[in-house]
């Protein structure tokens, strides 16, 4: 299974998985387990960089990981876990830190815009989190990043680290490549539909989670911004009705071009609801496995323990060939 080509991701524990991340990123995830060893982690670490409620935090780390399962992600097939849970982690991002400029890490746009959202709160952590995520996906050899165009940048960081270490020590560090996959629709808002879906939208009608109740979802799609046609149509001065019309097609398996024909006349209030029973429909094994899930704590927490002792027996295979090159004495 190993000799399959890694690929990790990591994503921080914000709460809910909407509809756009999981027919942008979450569908192409289920899909690549099957052809790559798979590590995903829970980056809980990351998410310290902003002043969290500890209760709050965790839970919500919690019902992100039960989410990670009922979508369908396997911990047969790939490692699932928190990144606390491996020491590695920080460990290695310290050592990397010693091989990081300054000047690097206060170039990177993401340190820019987050230092000017906090002032308040402009700590180490903001400024190395580059830095931890290349200890990420250094520690287990990965071969492939799923990158969006935000995250470009630290993946660039993270092979010139690589390459600088390597450089140095002689190969210890796969140099990974950004993995492109097939782009899954883009979803946008439901209240304003030429911005992205963001979970964290001021406007509570705005997103979709997956593991939403049926009336909410229900409600959220009849109060969707359309426009003053009454048409159904995919037309760029239509992104509202477009954006309808993408998330139907995602939910239903049916064409855009099939879904026009049929729903053309019939007016946005039953086009609307229709839509919103489609995804209610997809959506609810989801939320029922995710209730399950939530309901058996000793399970989450077993599924959780495995897959950090599988990610911290890959890790440490790594750890243990830097410390010897760098000249630690080793235990």
């Amino acid at each position: 299974m190993e000799k399959k080509p890694v690929i990790y991701s990591g994503i921080q524990p914000t709460g809910i998985i909407t509809i756009g991340n999981y027919i942008g990123a979450m569908s192409n995830w289920l899909r690549l387990q099957d052809d790559y060893f798979c590590i995903y982690g829970i980056a809980d670490l990351h998410a310290l960089t902003v002043r969290q409620v500890p209760a709050e935090f965790r839970a919500r780390a919690l019902s992100f990981f039960a989410q990670y399962l009922a979508c369908g992600l396997d911990p047969s097939k790939a490692v699932l876990y928190f990144q606390s849970h491996v020491p590695a982690h920080a460990e290695l991002a310290w050592i990397l830190n010693c091989y990081t400029y300054i000047g690097e890490m206060q170039r990177m746009t993401q340190f820019k815009e987050k230092s000017d959202k906090h002032t308040d709160n402009i700590n180490m952590g903001l400024l190395s989190y580059p830095v931890l995520m290349a200890a990420d996906i250094l520690l287990y050899q990965t071969s492939l990043v799923p990158v969006g165009a935000d995250q470009k940048q630290h993946l660039e960081i993270t092979r010139d680290i690589a390459i600088r270490f390597n450089n140095l020590y002689s190969e210890t560090f796969k140099v990974p490549e950004a993995y492109i996959p097939k782009q899954g629709a883009k979803i946008f808002s439901l209240q304003e539909p030429t911005a992205k879906m963001s979970k964290s939208d001021p406007d509570p009608n705005a997103a979709v989670s997956i593991i939403e109740e049926p009336d909410s979802i229900m409600r959220k799609f009849k109060r969707a911004v359309t426009d003053c046609e009454t048409v159904v149509e995919y037309r760029e001065d239509k992104p509202g009705v477009s954006n309808l019309l993408t998330i139907f097609s995602e939910m239903t398996g049916k064409s855009i071009e099939e879904l026009v024909a049929e729903y053309h006349d019939t007016g946005y209030a039953r086009f609307k609801k229709e839509v919103g029973e489609a995804v209610v429909e997809k959506f609810a094994p989801i939320r029922a496995e995710y209730n399950r899930l939530m309901d058996d704590k000793a399970y989450l927490a077993v599924v959780a323990k495995e897959g950090a002792e599988k990610a911290a027996s890959l890790a440490a295979r790594t750890i243990a060939k830097v410390k010897r090159k760098i000249g630690l004495v080793v235990r």
